[in-house]
């Protein structure tokens, strides 16, 4: 039994060297974030099958004298002799990654080979190896909805739990079942256990350590977006992409930065500086690619990029558009010098930077176009955007990021989305209850990120996401409900939306349970500006003067409060915009 053992620690020993190479491989780390996908299942059944054909051929030979033979490669056996191997360490391991289906189809081919290696006895490995695949992927997939993986201890339990049913049908179908079990149970059930579990190891090591360098990568976008901010929101000039171009290498690991417009190069800092000139056209076929199309592209290798230039340093690159009003204005194009360098975290990277710097180009415009905007009312609307609420939002998502990771990037998106809805806002008269709706809710995502539990906002829309109304309708007033409605209490605080249509026309309720308004406020809340310690009453009066000049007087916010809460009722004339 002991040198059983130590062999089957050779083999197990082989199978996590090979297990840490794995990992190390970028097309496999590639795979990890993407285990929905059909064609990565077809991958990882590739890759775990390899795996286990692998333990099958490196097996310790048993013979029917219970006799040791250690070959390099065991090809084939007489059929009254067996193997013991690591088969059930693959086939758990493929099922706990990466779920029914690859744990499955992996026991499938383990098994048959694995009769046919014995020369078609005991075909009861092939039944084995399928229920051991299914039920470690039933375990993992109950894990992956949790977007997470099973622990090393819960690996290794499981490992020791699919052991145990292969002696269970060693047992009970094999021939010398019984003597077979009392030389390979110990061993077997021990090492495929630990193996079990480091294999596990090695890969929940990998992806902690991603999650901690998406939480650095965090971090340094909101420094990088705070810092490109000045340059971007000044248009794509040759100075701004520059500075711009400088920063962006400063925060990232990128070993080029290069930004164009719609034809020609504006800016590049790092290797290739000297043939990517600004001022003259775009040369590489990947950035036209991209301007034309208007879609992120990915190049891992020189020809992919395709630089016309001879010695050209570029191996591997990310282009992302630069789209201000749904038209290309720019790419944005970071490239590394050694193509093993690019990862799928870097492209997470560019999808994030593409959102913020499109959205930094389009405040740039917008801040251009608001002064020929001959509407003050517009004008005005803009003036209300609260820097406060940006900079709560900034320091809620950086104190997330030491301990959700994944919540950071979800509230990083909704403040791109927040903010961008600001902007078409303050270019446009109206916009549609959909719109309308998303940036209420980006909103809420940022501020119940803050105050968790203590709101309560419910929606009933019974009315075409296509419908008309001025922009910012919804979001001031469930706004100025959260912001004055409850205060000075924590919790059973409800904010109640109701959108319908009558008679042809949309009618919006938002109502709170809070304390109230005085009633010496109310004549004058929508009409001027109010003298009291909770707020202006500022934002009221604008919507109320752009509800009125849009659709007369009929449309006039109207409040009604008690002491059990407040009632705003808005009626406007119903348009639906025409697609």
């Amino acid at each position: 039994m002991i040198t059983l053992f130590l062999l089957l620690m050779q083999r197990v020993g082989t199978i996590l060297i090979l297990a840490f190479l794995l990992v190390n491989v970028p097309f496999f780390r590639r795979l990890l974030p993407k285990l929905d996908q059909i064609s990565t299942k077809f991958y990882l059944i590739l890759i775990f099958a390899g795996f286990a054909l692998f333990s099958n051929l490196t097996g310790v030979e048993i013979t029917k004298n219970n006799n040791l033979v250690s070959t390099t490669f065991l090809t084939g056996l007489p059929s009254s002799d067996s193997i013991a191997n690591t088969r059930t360490l693959v086939i758990t391991v493929a099922g706990l990654v990466g779920g029914p289906v690859v744990g499955t189809i992996t026991g499938l081919i383990a098994g048959v080979h694995r009769v046919f290696q014995g020369n078609g006895a005991d075909s009861f490995y092939i039944f084995s190896s399928i229920i051991i695949g299914w039920i470690s992927g039933m375990i993992g997939h109950s894990y992956s909805k949790r977007r997470t993986y099973p622990t090393a201890g819960v690996a290794a339990i499981t490992g020791l739990g699919m052991e145990f049913i292969q002696m269970l049908f060693i047992l009970v179908f094999s021939v010398s079942g019984l003597q077979l079990v009392k030389l390979i149970f110990l061993p077997m059930m021990i090492l495929n256990s630990f193996g079990t579990w480091v294999f596990m190891s090695i890969i929940s090591a990998y992806l902690h350590q991603e999650e901690q360098l998406r939480a650095v990568q965090t971090h340094d976008i909101l420094e990088l977006a705070n810092k490109t901010l000045p340059y971007f929101s000044s248009g794509l000039t040759e100075s701004s992409a520059k500075q711009a171009a400088t920063i962006i290498q400063h925060y990232t690991n990128f070993d080029a930065i290069g930004i164009t417009d719609s034809q020609n190069v504006l800016a590049h800092v790092g290797p290739g500086s000297d043939h990517h000139v600004p001022e003259r056209h775009v040369v590489t076929d990947l950035s036209k690619r991209v301007l034309a199309s208007g879609k992120m592209e990915v190049a891992n290798s020189k020809e992919m990029i395709g630089c016309p230039i001879p010695g050209c340093p570029l191996a591997a690159a990310i282009v992302i558009p630069l789209i201000v009003d749904k038209q290309v204005a720019g790419t944005l194009k970071m490239y590394f010098t050694d193509a093993r360098k690019l990862t799928p975290v870097e492209e997470q990277l560019a999808t994030g930077l593409a959102s913020i710097f499109s959205s930094q180009l389009a405040l740039g415009l917008a801040e251009e176009q608001s002064k020929l905007v001959r509407d003050a009312e517009i004008k005005s609307l803009q003036a209300q955007v609260n820097p406060h609420f940006f900079f709560n939002a900034i320091n809620t998502i950086s104190a997330l990021m030491r301990t959700d990771a994944t919540q950071a990037h979800d509230l990083l998106l909704e403040l791109s989305t927040y903010f961008r809805t600001n902007l078409q806002g303050a270019r446009e008269t109206e916009i549609t209850l959909k719109q309308e709706e998303a940036h209420v809710q980006a909103y809420l995502s940022l501020e119940q990120s803050r105050f968790p539990n203590k709101y309560s906002v419910n929606f009933s829309v019974k009315s075409n996401e296509l419908n008309l109304l001025p922009p910012f309708t919804i979001q001031i007033l469930v706004e100025n409900a959260i912001r004055h409605a409850f205060s000075g209490r924590k919790k059973n605080n409800c904010v109640n939306v109701v959108v319908t249509e009558k008679r042809n026309c949309l009618h919006i309720l938002v109502s709170d349970n809070g304390n109230g308004i005085p009633q010496k406020l109310l004549p004058h809340l929508g009409q001027r500006v109010v003298d009291s310690i909770q707020g202006s009453g500022t934002a009221l009066e604008n919507l109320n003067r752009r509800l009125t000049g849009l659709y007369g007087p009929k449309s006039a916010l109207k409040i009604n409060s008690s002491s059990k809460g407040t009632d705003v009722k808005i009626v406007i004339p119903r348009k639906v915009k025409t697609i």
